[in-house]
């Protein structure tokens, strides 16, 4: 290739950088004023922030509110159970990161077209449903005065007194985490549903030529084929760590089960709005904050590099 040739192609990808960066740019502005610009406010950590006056006419504290985390027994006792619940509910929620991966597979393999349609939206419907929606399904299923699952059970003389569910602190991390794959499992699926429709058909001509049944062929191909995309979004997972959310156990909270599902996000809520009237709250919730994204981008960078020592290439 001639050196006018080489100036031509660089030329035109050069081109196509700028038009392909020209066309992100919406995007790129998007993540900064949602993800970058309120990052100001991690400012109010510094100060002792009382509600109704001035940020700068309030009184500077510096590290303060940082040093009180690792000091104040009372505040260190209070983080070790949030990050309890915390790192708890995050572990078993990764444990059911493989339900749709085995949904997806056994759902691509149902041959009735409506069937496989209608099991498919049935299961994707719960992750548009808001969480007080799903507090009410729940609520009407397993409440313990007007709760069907009670009533049935005490009209089989099963059980003799209702169970309470829903206040009980006992089994909540469990009744969570099955709450939380209830509602993602469908959307989750379609992600593999999609990743299938990669995989070469001949390989399955292939395997049938050969032999293979329905299930060699899901254990030999199908499920090999999909572990990339289960490992990306495992990995994802674990990086996302302490942002396990806030709504579920928001409306799940009540006064019983609150030092069991409280979760980071949750006390920071909590301490921050719900009580922030009692002075340093506030600003204590903004440190609390910082502190998580803190761990957060450190798990993020720590996976990436297993990523990169196990894969050979990383998420980021």
């Amino acid at each position: 290739m001639s050196s006018q040739a080489r100036k031509r192609v660089v030329t035109v990808s050069q081109r196509e950088g700028k038009k392909l960066f020209y066309l992100s740019m919406p995007f790129i502005l998007l993540v900064f004023v949602f993800s970058y610009l309120p990052l100001y406010g991690w400012i109010y950590a510094f100060f002792d922030y009382k509600p109704g006056y001035k940020l700068f006419d309030t009184e500077f504290k510096g590290f303060f509110f940082f040093k009180m985390l690792l000091s104040d027994p009372m505040t260190v006792d209070e983080v070790k159970r949030v990050m309890s619940n915390t790192l708890g509910m995050s572990v078993l929620s990764l444990f059911v990161q493989i339900l749709p991966l085995i949904f997806a597979v056994f759902l691509v393999e149902i041959k009735f077209e409506p069937l496989k349609k209608a099991v498919q939206t049935i299961t994707t419907l719960p992750n548009f449903l808001s969480w007080p929606l799903v507090y009410a399904f729940a609520f009407s299923m397993f409440s313990e005065s007007d709760g069907f699952i009670n009533k049935f059970l005490m009209h089989l003389h099963i059980i003799e007194e209702p169970i309470s569910l829903l206040v009980s602190s006992d089994h909540v991390w469990l009744t969570q985490t099955a709450y939380l794959a209830w509602k993602t499992i469908g959307w989750t699926a379609i992600i593999y549903i999609a990743a299938v429709t990669s995989i070469d058909n001949e390989l399955y001509e292939a395997a049938r030529i050969d032999g293979a049944g329905r299930f060699r062929i899901m254990r030999y191909i199908t499920i090999p084929h999909l572990m990339p995309t289960f490992f990306v979004l495992m990995l994802l997972s674990v990086a996302n760590f302490l942002n396990n959310g806030l709504e579920q156990y928001l409306i799940f909270q009540n006064a019983l089960n609150k030092d069991s599902i409280e979760v980071l996000d949750l006390y920071v809520y909590n301490i921050g709005i719900r009580n922030g009237m009692s002075g340093y709250n506030y600003s204590f919730a903004t440190a609390v904050g910082i502190l998580k994204s803190v761990v957060s981008v450190a798990l993020l960078f720590s996976v990436n590099y297993a990523s990169k020592r196990v894969r050979g290439e990383g998420i980021i």
